[in-house]
This record gives structure tokens, sequence and C-alpha cells, in this order.
């Protein structure tokens, strides 16, 4: 699960012509669903979010106090595009939970985030429809949150993803340290094998 938490001074969300749901400061929250998502993901988010601290305290002091220290609202808007990977300059969102499951997966977030907190402090834009979301941004300040991966199917990994994963074994597989000690104890104890100088070695393999 990704998400942008923004701290804004007010935010709102309108459908059409009609604002559908209107915060003052506190945080507007991007969610961005994924396919292999489970109920830890929303733990953990419901957590961050809640807890982030990015307000000043009483005393005016910067990054000490959360949401719910200063009592502030929450705007949750649910964005698939979060999910998006790129396949050259297209963006395909086959990452992003289906909207039949998205849904009531996002409303079970935002009860727990209500359960959590004050209820008439958690707003919600409209889930699948077109939104115009207007932030007003305060700071700027913008923090990018990502739930702990867990176990991945590999039929879920896109071909970027597996060609990572083969550069990095790849690299993985060079000498490790104690190969190096080995060799290293061997030239010790057949002194015949190299002098100990570079120059010696290398003309000893070309000859």
């Amino acid at each position: 699960m990704k998400a942008i938490v923004q701290r804004v001074t007010k935010a709102s969300v309108t459908v059409g012509e009609e604002q559908i749901s209107s915060i003052g400061r506190g945080l507007c929250v991007l969610l961005g669903i994924s396919v292999v998502d489970t109920q830890k993901d929303v733990d953990y988010m419901v957590r961050k979010i809640l807890n982030l601290r990015v307000f000043e305290d009483e005393n005016g002091r910067a990054w000490s106090s959360s949401v719910m220290d200063r009592e502030l609202e929450v705007l949750c808007v649910s964005q698939f595009t979060l999910q998006c990977i790129l396949k050259g300059n297209k963006p395909d969102f086959h990452s992003a939970m289906p909207a039949e499951l998205a849904q009531p997966f996002y409303n079970n977030m935002l009860e727990q985030l209500r359960e959590a907190y004050k209820p008439e402090l958690i707003k919600d834009g409209q889930f699948g429809a077109k939104m115009q979301v207007h932030i007003q941004n305060d700071g700027p300040v913008t923090i990018h949150l990502e739930s702990p991966a867990g176990p991945t199917d590999p039929k879920l990994l896109s071909k970027q993803e597996k060609q990572q994963q083969r550069k990095e074994k790849t690299r993985s597989k060079g000498p490790s340290e104690s190969s190096r000690e080995k060799a290293a104890l061997r030239s010790k104890a057949d002194p015949s094998a190299s002098s100990g100088a570079e120059g010696d070695v290398s003309s000893e393999r070309e000859s």
C-alpha cells in the first residue's frame, strides 16, 4: 500500500459541481491499494498516518506533534494511480487492487481510522468518481509512505522487477570475503605460488 501524505491548511473534494468533502488544517492522504495488500498493510498505514509528527507542538517546536496530538482533520482520497508501473511511457495499473475488491478494503481502512481517532475528523472523497481534489499544501510538507513488502507472488512481478532481481543476484555472486581469505592463506603456505608482488603474479600467468 502506498500513500502520499500532505500537511495542508485546507483541502476539499469536488465531484462535478458539488463539493462533497472538505477539511481545514490537517492531513490530505492520497491512498493507493495494491493487489497484494492485507490487513497488516491497513494496520501499518492507519498507525503511521495518525502518528506522523509533521506539526509543531504548543510551544512552536517543529516536527513534534501528530494530527491526533493537535486534534486536526484528515481527508482520505482513494488514488489507484499510485500503484502504476511504467511500461515505456505508458502507465500500467495491474498492480492496483480491482475496484470491486478495493472499495470494501478502502472502506474498512476508513473505519479503522475513525475507530482509532475521532470519527467526525476523518473525511473522505468519493470512491471511483472523477474527482477534483483541491489541496493547499502547508510548507510544503509531503511524505511518501509505503507499507512493508510481504512475500511476493512471482506472477505479480513486472518484467522490469524480474530483470532487476536477476541483476542483483549476478552482482551477489562475486568472491566472498571468506574465499579471498582462503586464497591468501594458500599463498602464504606455498611461497612458490607467488612472490607476493602483483607484477610477479601476472608475469607467471602470462608465461
